[in-house]
């Protein structure tokens, strides 16, 4: 069972992501030139921050909990190595 939701996920990811790159084409080439040592589930967390979805509503898409999201958030940014100033969805933005 679980094997098979995780082949949903992966296949709804998939068909969003291909709409994802319809609508932003340079963003996760952009994304992957500035940090190339990003994860898959960082790049999922970007692609749906772009879209200025809320921890809560990302944290329903990935099936996680919103505390998990807020961690991946704060992970993020260290990785990203931004200041406490900089707003991580506004830094996405501008890829």
């Amino acid at each position: 069972r679980r094997q098979r939701q995780m082949c949903i996920r992966d296949r709804d990811w998939l068909a969003f992501e291909l709409h994802f790159r319809n609508s932003h084409s340079q963003f996760f080439v952009n994304l992957r030139d500035r940090h190339p040592d990003l994860s898959s589930n960082e790049i999922k967390l970007s692609a749906y921050l772009k879209l200025n979805l809320s921890s809560k509503e990302i944290a329903s898409l990935m099936n996680v909990a919103i505390t998990s999201i807020e961690q991946s958030r704060y992970r993020l940014r260290k990785k990203f190595n931004l200041s406490k100033e900089v707003n991580l969805s506004n830094y996405i933005q501008s890829f």
